[in-house]
C-alpha cells in the first residue's frame, strides 16, 4: 500500500482485532438500544430520534476528519449497532412488518446501496477508503448491515423460537465457516466480509440479549445498564490498543 493511502486512509484495517471489536460494538448497541427504548420506557420512536442524532454526530465528525482515528470511527460503528437496533424494533413492533418482512426490506438496502457503490467505483473495497464519496457508500452500507443484522438475529429467538444461546451459537457458526473460506477458498473477499459484517451483527445481538433477558426467556437477566457498561468498559480498552497499534503503524512507515 502506498504511504499516501495510508496517511489518507479514513477506515480500520480488517485485521482480528477489527472482528473482535465489532463483536462487542454490536452487543453494545443491542444493550444500549434496548435500555433506549425498554429499560428507560421512551420506546421505539424516541429511541430512533435518541440514535440518530448521536449517528448524525458522531458520523460528521467521522467525515471531517482528513484521517483515520480509532475513536471517532469505532464510535460510527457503535452509533450504527444502536440506531440500527431502533430501526429494527420500530420496523417489526410498531409498524407492524415483522421480523421476516423487516429482514427482506433491510436486505434490499443493503444489496442497492452495494449495488450503487459498485457501479460508480468498479469494486467494494473497504480499506483503504480516501474518497469521502466512497466512504458515504461505506457508512451507508454498515447502517444497512447492522440494522439487518439486528432484525435477523430477533427473527432466529422470535419467529423461529431459537433460545438466544443458540441463536449465537448458529450465527457464530456461519462465522466459522466464512472464516474457513476466507483461508482455504477462493470465493471472493469483498463478499465473504459483508457476509461476515452482517453476521457478526445478530451473534452481538443475540449474545446481548442472552445476558440481559429475564431467565424465563433463557436469558441471564443482567440488565441492559449493567451489560452496556461492561461493553463500554471492553469496546474503550480496545480503541485505546487499536490507537497504539495505529500510532506504531505510521511511526514504522515514517508518516
Amino acid at each position: 500500500m502506498r504511504l499516501k493511502e495510508i496517511k489518507l486512509n479514513k477506515v480500520a484495517e480488517i485485521t482480528a482485532l477489527f472482528w473482535l471489536m465489532k463483536i462487542v460494538a454490536t452487543t453494545l448497541g443491542e444493550t444500549l438500544g434496548d435500555f433506549i427504548a425498554q429499560t428507560l420506557s421512551l420506546g421505539y420512536s424516541i429511541g430512533i430520534l435518541i440514535t440518530l442524532l448521536f449517528f448524525v454526530i458522531v458520523l460528521c465528525i467521522q467525515l471531517y476528519s482528513k484521517k483515520y482515528v480509532p475513536l471517532y470511527f469505532w464510535l460510527v460503528i457503535i452509533a450504527t449497532t444502536t440506531l440500527g437496533t431502533e430501526i429494527s424494533d420500530f420496523m417489526d413492533r410498531s409498524l407492524g412488518l415483522g421480523y421476516t418482512y423487516g429482514s427482506l426490506v433491510l436486505a434490499m438496502g443493503l444489496f442497492t446501496t452495494l449495488s450503487f457503490w459498485y457501479v460508480k467505483y468498479k469494486n467494494l473495497e473497504v480499506y483503504p477508503i480516501i474518497n469521502k464519496n466512497k466512504e458515504l457508500f461505506f457508512w451507508t452500507a454498515v447502517l444497512f448491515s447492522n440494522s439487518l443484522g439486528t432484525a435477523f438475529g430477533d427473527y432466529l429467538s422470535d419467529e423461529i423460537g431459537l433460545s438466544y444461546l443458540i441463536g449465537a451459537l448458529v450465527t457464530a457458526s456461519i462465522i466459522a465457516l466464512v472464516i474457513l473460506l476466507h483461508y482455504f477458498t477462493r470465493v471472493n473477499q469483498i463478499l465473504l466480509f459483508w457476509i461476515a459484517f452482517v453476521f457478526t451483527r445478530p451473534f452481538g445481538a443475540t449474545f446481548g440479549d442472552f445476558l440481559t433477558k429475564p431467565l424465563n426467556k433463557g436469558g441471564l437477566d443482567l440488565g441492559t445498564l449493567p451489560a452496556s457498561i461492561v461493553s463500554v468498559v471492553l469496546i474503550a480498552i480496545f480503541i485505546y490498543i487499536a490507537h497504539l497499534q495505529h500510532q506504531n503503524k505510521l511511526l514504522k512507515e515514517g508518516l
